[in-house]
Parts: structure tokens; C-alpha cells; sequence
């Protein structure tokens, strides 16, 4: 049922593709159909949509958004296909939901700098030669950073060892609790709660903000201090689609990329928020010595850069000398 929703409304949006293109060429205003591979009541889209408000107010007459929904729309782990083949013009993603269509796309978790940094150091336009080149896109801006991940469990533990207990992951975390030696298992966020409810996992990896938005605080125990990585939320746009795009329409659509990465603040203050939040509602925190802390978070960069390296060489290097800091240092 839901396989053949999914092809009416690609079938939809496929047709609505080709009249945006006709009115290009005219030089109309162009709307600019997005999706979210995030659910509609979470944080992200709610940030999101206070922008395209404001973009769509200001951009009458040149670029407008229509944003068609969240994973009622399309499944998420579709939404990266979506944007490569041109079914959907832009996306809300993040790369370890388009690793079928861009394995790279999961090394920028990894980063150690500010998207603001990432523009004045050369990784921005990095980042876009191989969206280009390799996924038929183009990566238009961060929209979340300073929100690490962390593992969250119902299992007390004393040391950085999951031997024994299933921990539910993207491909984020898999190498890296692969590595504490957990047993891993994939599902779409909104299969979480129902697999912890069920027992069929005893944890699993998530930024430090979120959990409320899915409802996961009520099966939740434990959170393990300290976090690692930053989530990587982005808005990607198909290439041809942006290559379309009058001066005007270009000009406009970087001024409010722009102003929406300006935000970026939002988010350290809104990990602090849920930080406290989580604490309120009884999830107790695991905190190691400081020796194995360091231990545990380098760890975790250690085995992100070796994953990376394994899959793309050349591109892992060239990302890990323009978005890695040394390991004494981090951007969190």
C-alpha cells in the first residue's frame, strides 16, 4: 500500500517538475518543491518552516517554496534519490540518510568547524564538487550544527562496552558502536519507540536534541556523556534544478541560505534547553573519569575518519584536512 502511494505521488511530483520547468523558461516566478526526511512536529521542520515563511513573503514574484511534508510525503530513506533523479527540488536531509546515493555524504557528521568556517577555508566548495559530481546535487547550507549525538540506553554501564546489547543506528554510529561491541540494527527513527517498548533494542544513537519530538523520553534511562560528532542537517538542492535558476532567483535563494545558517546559534542554546529537559524528566546521565572520556570521544573520530577512509579514499582526505581539528580541540 504504502509502496504504491509512494509511486502516485512521485508520479505527482514528476508532473508538477516539468510545468515548474516551463515556467522557467519564461522567466516566472519559480517554486521550489521540499521535502523533509524529518516528521513535521519535530524541531528541524519547525525551524525550518519559520524560514520559508519569511522566504516565501520576500521572495513574491521571484522564488517561492512549497514544502510538500515530511515522511508521510516520501520515506526518508528515499528522499536523497528524490533529489538526485529531480523527482523533489530541494530537501531537508541529513547524509546518513543518503549513504545509498552518496556514501561521502556521511563524512561531514565528522566535522570540526562552523559551516561559517566551512565557507572561508574551501570545504563548502569541496563538499559541493563531489555533490555534483557524485549525487547530481547541490548542497546549499547547513541549517543544524552544535548539537552532538549520544548513546542512549536502559542498561547501566560502568565503562565504554555495549558487548551483548542491541543498539538501534543509521549509518552515524554503526562503525563506531560496532567498536564497543554492540550488537547494531537499522530502522527509520519512526520505528524507535515500538522497538524499545518491545525490548528488541536497548538503545540507541541521537543528537542531544530530538528525543522529545518522537516521544523516546518514556523508554529512556540513560544518556552517556559526552557526545560526539554534530548532526549534520542540511538543505540539498537537484542540480539541474538549481542550474536553472535565474541570477535573480540565485541571487535571492544564497542571501536567505545565508540568513538561515546566520540562526545556526539557535542550536547551541537549544541543546543546553534539552539537556536540562532530559534531566527533568529522570533520564540519569553516565559520566566516565575524564581519562576514558577522552578516551571514548576520540574513539569516535578515530573510527569516523578510518570508516571514510576505507570508503573514499581521496575524498576522505581531502574532507578530514579542511573539517577535523586535532584531537585535543573540537567545535562542540
Amino acid at each position: 500500500m504504502k509502496f504504491h502511494l509512494f509511486k502516485a505521488v512521485t508520479a505527482v511530483l514528476l508532473g508538477v517538475a516539468g510545468a515548474a520547468s516551463a515556467g522557467i523558461a519564461y522567466g516566472q516566478e519559480r517554486t521550489l518543491r521540499l521535502v523533509s526526511a524529518f516528521p513535521e512536529n519535530g524541531i528541524y521542520v519547525q525551524h525550518l518552516q519559520a524560514w520559508i515563511k519569511k522566504f516565501n513573503e520576500e521572495g513574491k514574484g521571484v522564488l517561492q517554496i512549497n514544502f510538500l511534508g515530511g515522511p508521510k510525503t516520501m520515506p526518508p530513506f528515499e528522499v536523497g534519490n528524490a533529489v538526485k533523479t529531480g523527482v523533489v527540488d530541494v530537501a531537508l536531509n541529513t547524509g546518513a540518510f543518503y549513504t545509498n546515493v552518496l556514501p561521502e555524504a556521511d563524512f561531514l557528521k565528522l566535522s570540526q568547524v562552523t559551516i561559517a568556517e566551512q565557507r572561508k577555508n574551501g570545504a563548502f566548495e569541496a563538499i559541493n564538487e563531489v555533490w555534483n559530481k557524485k549525487a547530481n546535487m547541490q548542497y546549499l547550507a547547513r541549517m543544524v550544527e552544535h548539537q552532538p549525538f549520544h548513546l542512549y540506553i536502559n542498561k547501566k554501564i560502568d565503562k565504554p562496552d555495549l558487548t551483548g546489547m542491541k543498539i538501534r543506528i543509521t549509518p552515524v554510529y554503526r562503525e563506531f558502536f560496532q567498536a564497543l561491541n554492540a550488537n547494531v540494527i537499522t530502522t527509520p527513527p519512526g520505528e524507535v519507540y515500538t522497538a524499545l517498548e518491545r525490548g528488541v533494542v536497548d538503545g540507541y544513537g541521537w543528537p542531544i536534541g530530538g528525543i522529545f519530538d518522537l516521544n523516546w523520553q518514556e523508554k529512556t534511562k540513560f544518556r552517556v556523556d559526552p557526545g560526539f560528532y554534530d548532526a549534520e542537517v542540511s538543505l540539498v538542492m537537484n542540480l539541474p534544478a538549481y542550474k536553472k535558476l535565474t541570477p535573480p532567483q540565485l541571487a535571492y535563494l544564497n542571501k536567505q541560505l545565508q540568513a538561515l545558517e546566520a540562526q545556526n546559534s539557535f542550536w547551541t542554546r537549544y541543546a543546553e534547553e534539552e539537556t536540562a529537559r532530559q534531566a527533568k524528566v529522570g533520564i540519569q546521565t553516565i559520566k566516565f573519569d575524564d581519562a576514558t572520556a577522552k578516551r571514548y570521544r576520540d574513539m569516535a573520530y578515530e573510527v569516523g575518519w578510518a570508516a571514510a577512509a576505507k570508503q573514499s579514499p581521496e575524498v576522505a582526505a581531502r574532507f578530514k584536512a579542511l573539517l577535523a581539528k586535532p584531537a585535543a580541540g573540537n567545535a562542540q
